[in-house]
């Protein structure tokens, strides 16, 4: 007799008087050897869940710890150091280029050793609310910095200064060329090829080979390998992006470009560029009226005896040989007097309504400009900057006075 059945038998034998007809006993044994079984078919399931349930819990920790040392080791790269200390030593010269993301510049300076680890550049990136004003650029710094020392020198002037050209807007090319020269590095023979090299610098066709126009002022990154023709060419594609940014028409790329770049020269300030601009516009449209279509500006006449600054001479005004003298010829100059900005081209584009043919700068210090539709108005307005210069004698001595029309 098995132990379940011995065990059964005494529950019955003492559940039950020996009285009791032998014809049921077998019937209640059966029974209570089903309700065992049962019981112990259900303390099985209840052990195998469990079971499951640790498994289930065991594999989804070793899932998320090798997550983990996964993003671990994402952080930390193949450096057993997860962040630098200190402001670092020695040099390296790193380019940021443009739009790139905190992770993105992390990789950067990790790579080139300048950082321990990305994981800590983007903490100390995310860290400092000025991290979003890093600009794309060729910076010098330190090797083995601190991320929080990385992301302050990105932000310090200072780190890109041996690598910036700065062009102001108005430059004529041959100061752009004295820049390229003096702050660049390059040699003067470089940067007249580049000049010439209307393929190489990507000059659309409209320029007729002349860069006069096309050198959009700007600040420059200058990487230590740069070319001129690298350079001079990332100024004729910024100016060709202005212009298409602005819906430009190609076919009208010079003719903005001569206006801008007379408004460059004729405004005191930017607050005039727009009316400036209205002037020329209807001065080019005035063929039967005062200014018979000429534009009468000082600024174009000096540009073409080689000059940026003064007020030409009685016999220069009258000399018709010079084809930017605006006083001699009708219409627009055969090209470009400088290098327009982005102010000034949008003031050629959108001019503000208004019948000015005149205007002159009544106070060298501050730039005040009155403009006025009759010569009469224009009179009475320059009378002003007589006064003004009778005051300030030094100040008007040589300066030009910015007007247009006698």
């Amino acid at each position: 007799m098995s132990q379940d059945d011995f065990f059964a038998t005494l529950g019955e034998d003492e559940a039950e008087p020996s009285s009791a007809p032998r014809q049921a006993r077998p019937g209640r044994r059966e029974r209570n050897r089903q309700r065992e079984h049962e019981r112990r078919r259900r303390r099985r399931r209840a052990l195998i869940s469990t079971l499951v349930l640790v498994l289930v819990l065991a594999g989804v920790g070793f899932v998320a710890y090798q997550a983990l040392g996964v993003v671990k080791d994402a952080r930390a790269g193949s450096s057993s150091v997860s962040d630098y200390t200190g402001a670092g030593s020695g040099e390296v010269v790193v380019t940021i280029p443009e739009g790139a993301s905190g992770s993105e510049i992390g990789q950067i300076l990790k790579d080139a050793g300048v950082v321990a680890t990305v994981g800590a550049f983007t903490d100390a990136y995310a860290a400092n609310s000025n991290a979003s004003k890093i600009q794309a650029g060729t910076y010098t710094l330190r090797l083995q910095m601190s991320a929080a020392n990385a992301v302050a020198a990105l932000l310090d002037p200072a780190s890109r200064s041996d690598h910036t050209l700065t062009i102001p807007e108005g430059y004529t090319t041959a100061q752009v060329k004295d820049r390229l020269v003096s702050v660049a590095g390059f040699t003067s023979e470089e940067v007249d090829s580049a000049f010439a090299d209307a393929t190489g610098i990507g000059l659309p066709e409209v320029a007729g080979g002349q860069v006069e126009g096309w050198l959009a002022p700007s600040t420059y990154d200058v990487p230590e390998d740069a070319t001129a023709t690298d350079v001079v060419g990332a100024m004729v594609s910024l100016t060709v992006s202005r212009l298409q940014s602005a819906g430009v028409a190609e076919a009208d790329y010079e003719t903005v470009l001569i206006k801008a770049s007379i408004v460059e020269r004729e405004a005191a300030s930017v607050s005039y560029y727009g009316q400036v601009a209205r002037v020329i516009e209807n001065r080019l449209a005035d063929t039967e009226g005062e200014t018979k279509g000429r534009l009468q500006m000082d600024s174009t006449v000096l540009y073409g005896l080689g000059r940026t600054g003064g007020i030409p001479t009685a016999d220069e005004v009258a000399d018709a040989s010079n084809p930017y003298n605006t006083y001699q010829h009708e219409g627009l100059p055969p090209g470009p007097i400088s290098n327009p900005g982005l102010e000034a081209i949008q003031g050629v584009i959108n001019p503000p309504p208004g019948d000015w043919l005149y205007f002159v700068t009544v106070n060298l210090d501050t730039g005040e400009t009155l403009f006025s539709a009759t010569h009469e108005e224009q009179v009475r307005n320059t009378e002003q900057l007589t006064a003004w210069c009778e005051e300030h004698a030094e100040t008007c001595s040589g300066q030009s006075t910015t007007s247009s029309g006698s």
